[in-house]
């Protein structure tokens, strides 16, 4: 792996993290008063279940 993958893996992550609030405001404020009130073990699940994702993702793409 290079430092161009990481940057444009990065690049790509910033572009996917926009697209709610440049699209839908209203929809990204809820969802972040929703994140707020959730109970931390729903995080840490929904944080898991991200990772493990994105692991099985890239294990197929590489």
């Amino acid at each position: 792996m290079n430092w161009e993958d990481l940057l444009a893996a990065f690049a790509l992550y910033l572009i996917l993290e926009g697209f709610t609030p440049f699209f839908s405001p209203a929809a990204f404020k809820r969802i972040m008063q929703n994140l707020i009130t959730a109970p931390e073990s729903a995080l840490r699940n929904i944080g898991l279940g991200s990772m493990v994702a994105g692991v099985v993702l890239l294990y197929f793409v590489r």
